[in-house]
């Protein structure tokens, strides 16, 4: 297994090289693949010279322990530092969703429960908005559709990643897990004897097209419409078609978007989203029929599937495939996502490293 590590060092030395050179440097697309690249393999060289080290100090230990006792003394505390650094190398060998540096496009949808749906996927839209903020991601809302109580029918937002970041730390390394149903427990500022209801709101999350060239879509096989916006209750809120439907004839797939003032506008806010679907339901159809990992339970964004529980009541927020459980409902609808996101990354991990030992 490690002798794949031996390649990814290599390989990271020829990119250091590459972005050495001037015509890389100039052009800046190609910079940014290569650093995205680099960036990602740095830990794996970094494990694998600490493993190199931790290795060699023990076999050099072994040797001269029968000649000197002060390194058969040594040989327990060199022999957990090779365990050690033998098991962070294998956690990087471990094979990487090669999604995992996009930004996304995240999109929230009222479920069952009516109106008090449409509020709780507004506390989810915040909530994401916030945790964007609080990792420094910027956040553009595509489009949304409003209900008459102040909640959100639909939402689709685009969550970008500013600079290059770490491994682990874009977008879509950490909100892919918050694809699925989530469901609510409260009183509905609608229920005047003071009933907890249960309510969901659906949240799928796409990796965003970087290129155009990425998924193709012919111009025939759309069909767009053009209508006036509409706000809460379906009033128009605008004198002008600008608001855009495209169809994806081949697939049935509709996207529409009406935030913007122009039709152009709507229709590349559009464009995006669409880019982002096709491409998705692309991969979930070869994945499913390679029964690939990406189908993970942790991992998927079908919106049948019922990941997480919010308990106004009991102030718990609770998950549903990690058994992540913490009464800090309150902190987590501010932003404070990390704990039970990497809660997902940790059951994630462990079910890669487990189909490796099979």
């Amino acid at each position: 297994m490690f002798e794949s590590a031996s390649a990814l060092v290599e390989e990271h030395a020829a990119l250091e090289q590459q972005m050495a050179d001037p015509a890389v440097a100039s052009d800046p697309a190609l910079l940014r693949e290569i650093g995205k690249r680099y960036a990602a393999l740095a830990p794996t060289v970094a494990a694998h010279r600490a493993w190199v080290a931790a290795t060699e100090d023990l076999a050099a230990a072994r040797e001269l322990a029968d000649e000197d006792p002060a390194f058969a003394a040594e040989l327990p505390d060199l022999e957990a530092a090779a365990d050690e650094a033998t098991e962070r190398l294998r956690r990087q060998l471990v094979p990487r969703d090669p999604d995992d540096d996009r930004d996304v496009i995240l999109e929230i949808k009222a479920g069952e429960g009516g109106e008090e749906s449409a509020l709780f996927a507004g506390d989810l839209l915040r909530m994401y908005l916030r945790y964007a903020a609080a990792r420094g991601w910027s956040t553009e809302i595509l489009d949304s559709t409003d209900s008459d109580l102040g909640g959100v029918k639909d939402v689709q937002v685009a969550i970008k990643a500013k600079g290059t970041p770490g491994p682990g730390e874009a977008p879509w390394a950490r909100l892919k897990y918050e694809g699925g149903v989530h469901r609510v427990q409260r009183v509905p500022v609608t229920e005047s004897q003071g009933r907890i209801h249960t309510s969901a709101a659906g949240v799928w999350v796409m990796p965003e097209v970087e290129d155009a060239g990425e998924v193709e879509i012919h111009e025939n096989d759309l069909r767009i419409d053009v209508f006036r916006s509409s706000g809460p209750g379906g009033q128009s809120v605008n004198t002008t078609d600008s608001a855009v439907r495209i169809t994806h004839i081949p697939t049935g797939t509709v996207v529409s978007c009406q935030n913007e003032k122009s039709q152009l506008q709507n229709r590349e806010a559009a464009l995006r989203v669409l880019r982002a679907r096709l491409r998705q339901q692309a991969l979930d159809a070869a994945n499913a029929a390679a029964a690939d990992a990406r189908a993970s339970q942790v991992r998927t964004v079908d919106r049948s599937e019922r990941i997480r529980t919010y308990n106004f009541p009991e102030n718990r927020i609770s998950d549903h495939r990690t058994g992540y459980k913490a009464y800090n409902l309150d902190i987590a609808l501010g932003g404070e996502l990390d704990p039970v996101v990497e809660s997902a990354m940790a059951a994630d991990e462990a079910a890669r490293l487990a189909s490796l030992a099979d």
